[in-house]
């Protein structure tokens, strides 16, 4: 099910045999070796990781690590800028990156703008671990030793700028990245036990890329101990930002899929203890499946029409939609949905992402009970063009959506497209067609016709628009000194009153009001 959401086929076997510099990068790399040859330095000058994979697999990168074998970074940026002096060129900023094991900066990084470009220095290095840390003691070490600490092989090769060549110290890296592989240089479940974050890593890469996981890799990553590691010595902040650049990634439900299949999904979104009811067995399944379809859909309709912070919380929606209904007590005894747990505990993201995802959760479910209202205004337009449109039909159905656009504001489309995989019924039901890319269609048009509905009633910014009376007007009318319930109220039957068509005055509104306050006080 899964599997069927990536429509980008693996980079496996588009891997260059050698790499092709830019102009840009030419010209960097020569001044590097300008002041190794003045110094008579014999440093050798490797860029390392990233940039040697996404090079090799055709990609353009701008971020270039240069790794030193005999000295710090610091130093050599100073080296740097003495030649440049000698030169009459203008001298570059230095600036020094400490140490931040929590940040995964685990020796400090000299970084310096060469021909506009940032470019960061750090000299090679070996690293053991202690088994309660992930923080591991470094030290000085070659290249390849530097080669086998890294996480993945395909992020382990070195470019010799000195030598203009490609360096494959694991022996494997070139042949991962042509295969397509996702391989630890070092045995996975000590790699894995060492630093779990590398586990995730592993999975982002693999998404990414479209590459297959190694089997013992998998066999690692699915073990308790592994699982344990990963909750107990990573933080959930680090967690988190590796969450966020898969679903923020071209593939995201592929991820979540690994996530799953590896199960890690609960180690990754852990609930708390005290969650009602309990989550069945399974559900992390159908959160799969959520995302799922929700991805297939969005690249149905269109990833453009989205930004990336609504494509962004609409996964993350989708991923928890079937966790909507499960709360959990905070201090004080209030019901409050896992989502908002998951959030700021498990993946310590932003308060405010948790107040989307579950304002998008509810709205959704309000679009559910509007559709039918929403899809026969559509109906009729359709069949009665030429006539003016009556607007005494559409005034319930537009007060009932403009209040709740008022509310999600300009996330409106990304809740109406939550809500159409689940009506009439959740898209993954077994009563649905089995032909999954005919369904998908017939949701897509629902979506279509419901937001052609939204626009045609005039209300695709109606959160823009300006109350026809103010709380002192609404004041005056009911003859208070002070603001309170009344004037809330007032402002709240006032806005409808507005919403129910769009063509009336302030005047008018201060009429009806009198006349409806009257009426009241003579009740009385």
């Amino acid at each position: 099910m899964a599997g069927s959401s990536s429509s980008s086929s693996s980079l496996s076997g588009q891997a260059k045999d050698e790499i092709s510099l830019t102009d840009k990068e030419n010209q960097i790399f020569e001044r590097l070796l300008q002041v190794l040859h003045h110094f008579n330095l014999q440093t050798q000058l490797r860029v390392a990781g990233g940039w040697v994979r996404d090079k090799l697999l055709g990609k353009d990168c701008s971020d270039i690590d240069i790794a030193l074998d005999d000295m710090m970074g610091k130093e050599f940026c100073e080296k740097v800028n003495e030649y440049l002096s000698f030169s009459g060129e203008e001298i570059q900023g230095i600036a020094v990156i400490q140490c931040n094991p929590d940040q995964s900066k685990h020796l400090e990084t000299a970084r310096m703008k060469l021909f506009g470009e940032w470019i960061d220095f750090v000299n090679l290095r070996s690293e053991t671990y202690n088994k309660n840390s992930r923080i591991p003691t470094m030290e000085f070490g070659s290249a390849e030793q530097d080669a086998y600490r890294r996480d993945l092989t395909i992020n382990s090769l070195f470019y010799n700028i000195n030598k203009k060549s490609v360096e494959d110290f694991t022996g494997r890296g070139l042949s991962d990245l042509r295969s397509g592989k996702i391989v630890t240089p070092l045995p996975p479940k000590e790699t894995f036990l060492d630093d779990p974050l590398r586990v995730l890593r592993a999975i982002r890469f693999g998404a990414r890329f479209c590459f297959e996981l190694d089997e013992e890799l998998k066999k690692a990553a699915a073990g308790d101990e592994v699982g344990v590691a990963l909750a107990d010595k990573i933080s959930r902040e680090r967690i988190g930002h590796e969450i966020d650049l898969m679903i923020c990634g071209k593939h995201p439900v592929q991820a979540m899929t690994y996530i799953c299949s590896l199960q890690l999904f609960w180690v990754v979104f852990p609930l708390p203890s005290n969650s009602e009811p309990a989550v069945l067995e399974g559900c992390d399944r159908l959160c799969i499946a959520s995302v799922d379809a929700a991805w297939n859909l969005l690249e149905l309709i269109g990833c453009t029409a989205f930004t990336d912070e609504q494509r962004r919380l609409y996964l993350y929606s989708a991923l928890f939609y079937p966790l909507r209904e499960i709360v959990y007590r905070d201090n004080k005894g209030k019901k409050i949905p896992v989502a908002n747990y998951i959030f700021l505990n498990s993946l310590k993201l932003k308060v405010n992402d948790s107040k989307m995802v579950i304002s998008l959760h509810n709205a959704s479910e309000s679009f559910i009970s509007l559709i039918p209202s929403l899809t026969e205004i559509k109906t009729a337009e359709a069949g009665n063009r030429r006539e003016k449109f009556d607007v005494t039909v559409t005034s319930k159905p537009r007060i009932c959506a403009g209040l709740l656009l008022r509310e999600i504001k300009s996330f409106w489309r990304v809740s109406l497209l939550i809500s159409t995989l689940s009506y009439p019924i959740d898209f993954d039901r077994a009563e649905v067609s089995e032909d999954k890319q005919l369904e998908l269609g017939l949701r897509r048009n629902l979506f279509t016709t419901v937001e052609s509905a939204i626009v045609r009633l005039g209300l695709e910014n109606v959160w823009e628009m300006k109350p026809l009376v103010n709380g002192r007007e609404i004041m005056t009318i009911l003859q208070l000194k002070t603001g309170g319930p009344q004037v809330s109220e007032w402002q709240q039957k006032s806005l409808e009153w507005q919403l129910a068509d769009p063509k009336r005055t302030s005047e008018q509104c201060l009429d009806w009001m009198r006349e409806s306050h009257s009426k009241r006080s003579k009740l009385w």
